[in-house]
């Protein structure tokens, strides 16, 4: 099995980081996780951040940039991330209004339109899913493989949160082989599974119902380089999880 990079997506953070940004990255770093994918950088100046990664060893993997920051502020989006030193920009939702057929169609447009200026900057650009991607279809195609089958992998990576891939019903370890060289980026999400359609239980890795190993086995042959924790909602305290789930990985990866 080839070595992954353990990342964090502090979107999990998100109430530690707005309180204090600086010393939760501090016990990120603490923890053994070897880089970072930012959800907003808490009014930081980027020279700042890269100085403070740079101070405990912890890589920018990337930023999720919504929406309405991409058509609006793409330009400070991609200085921040280039001072920074991150190589992904990641779309990591849409809103409800912006989701049925017609406006994943403009999505297209737009999407590879990003991709072309963040790769400009020597920046990937790549997208998140949920479930609502393989809800939807374009001319009898799901959104989640038209994305990809429309838009060049120059301009759009995949960034599969396979914690929603399960959830939608989709077999997690046949989506990662098909996306297998396009696959930088692969969020270890694990829950319990729950009634469908009703708020996705995420929960420490290990204790919810993914197979986590073949997925991470998986996620090794298809050439996945960073493996990055996620839990959308927490019942323990977040700092507290996300340890947990270090961990976890610890024990059943790194020092494997």
């Amino acid at each position: 099995m080839s070595r992954m990079n353990i990342g964090l997506q502090l979107y999990t953070l998100r109430d530690a980081t707005a309180q204090d940004f600086e010393g939760t990255l501090r016990k990120v770093a603490a923890m053994g996780y070897e880089g970072v994918e930012f959800a907003g950088y808490g009014d930081i100046k980027a020279e700042d951040m890269r100085d403070l990664l740079q101070e405990l060893n912890l890589k920018a993997i990337g930023s999720h940039v919504g929406l309405h920051l991409l058509e609006g502020n793409l330009d400070e989006e991609i200085a921040y991330l280039q001072t920074i030193g991150a190589k992904y920009a990641i779309c990591p939702w849409l809103p409800v209004d912006a989701r049925d057929t017609e406006a994943w169609r403009g999505h297209l447009v737009k999407f590879e339109e990003y991709g072309k200026r963040f790769r400009e900057a020597g920046i990937s650009f790549a997208y998140h899913n949920h479930e609502f991607e393989f809800e939807v279809e374009i001319d009898g195609q799901i959104v989640f493989d038209a994305l990809y089958e429309r838009i060049d992998p120059q301009y759009l990576q995949v960034e599969m949160d396979i914690g929603w891939v399960q959830y939608s019903g989709v077999d997690p370890l046949a989506y990662i082989a098909k996306y297998a060289g396009r696959l930088p980026l692969l969020h270890l999400k694990d829950f319990r599974a729950g009634e469908k359609g009703g708020q996705i239980d995420t929960v420490e890795l290990g204790r919810g119902d993914l197979p986590l190993l073949p997925i991470i086995d998986a996620a090794s042959k298809a050439s996945v380089e960073w493996i990055i924790v996620e839990q959308d909602t927490c019942a323990n305290p977040p700092i507290e999880a996300v340890a947990e789930s270090m961990e976890w990985l610890k024990t059943n990866f790194l020092n494997k």
